[in-house]
């Protein structure tokens, strides 16, 4: 004898669940599904193309939140409203995991696979990506010279120029700092903006007042660990992608025209926060 449940199928709409949208915001509305699937236009047969259009596509997407995430706990480290600071950088070190594991995925791709459709990408690279030159820009690596990839884009470029007269979100820690009492250096917290920040070993006094009395400067204290966090996040997204890259194409030149592999083994030398790796030295 048949089970009653089993032979009847569920039906959603016996509990109210809506079934009708004609007229109606559905889930695929709301998140424009139409456009968001229909942005995936291989240009060669290869099979494995639409995984490394969706890889690229996805972690763009990541990008945008991580851009305004970034944005937002810059400017709440500004205006002294640090818990949600707080909770927008982990948010932010959430969304490089996730990056992270992208890797992963693309490379179950085969150096055979990624040479059958690898001459269809024409000069595009990813160092090309507007997004990842943005969120460089607001952590405080600041190379004006990656400006000229975006000189076809006027918009994208103003965008990254205005960027560019703002303090990175290390300045804006640096600042806060000497809000709270901490000596920082004149020349650090008066310095050009649109500038790389460089390492001084006044900052790491500063981080070392901090780190050798966390109950007084908890606070404070708080997020230089939110920072450390996040680039140490950084840090594996970069090294993956280096390994990522060398695993599949080797020591070949990049699409774009960079030299590969070695020129992001250059990137792994980049620090964001440096004087808050060095201060473990001296404590």
């Amino acid at each position: 004898m048949s089970d009653p449940e089993q032979s009847c199928p569920y039906d959603p709409a016996a509990e109210g669940a809506q079934m009708a949208f004609d007229g109606r915001m559905s889930y695929g509305d709301y998140l424009q599904l139409d456009r968001i699937l229909d942005a995936q236009r291989p240009r060669s047969t290869a099979h494995d193309e639409m995984l490394f259009i969706i890889q690229h596509q996805t972690s763009e997407l990541w990008m945008r939140l991580a851009v305004y995430e970034i944005r937002a706990a810059r400017d709440a480290i500004r205006d002294d409203r640090l818990s949600p600071a707080f909770k927008m950088l982990s948010r932010v070190s959430r969304v490089f995991e996730q990056l992270n594991s992208a890797w992963d995925v693309l490379r179950t791709m085969t150096p055979s696979e990624y040479t059958k459709f690898r001459g269809d990408l024409g000069q595009s690279s990813g160092f090309q990506s507007h997004q990842y030159r943005e969120i460089e820009y607001l952590l405080g690596n600041r190379n004006r010279a990656m400006l000229r990839p975006h000189e076809h884009r006027p918009e994208i470029r103003a965008r990254l120029e205005e960027e560019l007269t703002r303090p990175s979100l290390y300045d804006e820690a640096l600042r806060l700092l000497a809000r709270n009492g901490i000596p920082v250096p004149a020349e650090v917290l008066e310095r050009d903006v649109s500038q790389t920040h460089r390492p001084q070993d006044g900052v790491t006094e500063s981080w070392r007042i901090v780190y050798q009395d966390p109950d007084r400067h908890w606070p404070l204290y708080e997020l230089a660990e939110k920072l450390v966090d996040f680039e140490d996040y950084f840090r594996r997204w970069r090294f993956n992608h280096v390994t990522t890259v060398e695993r599949i194409i080797g020591f070949k030149r990049g699409t774009g025209g960079t030299g590969g592999v070695p020129y992001l083994r250059n990137m792994l030398a980049v620090e964001l926060f440096p004087e808050l790796w060095r201060v473990r030295t001296v404590l």
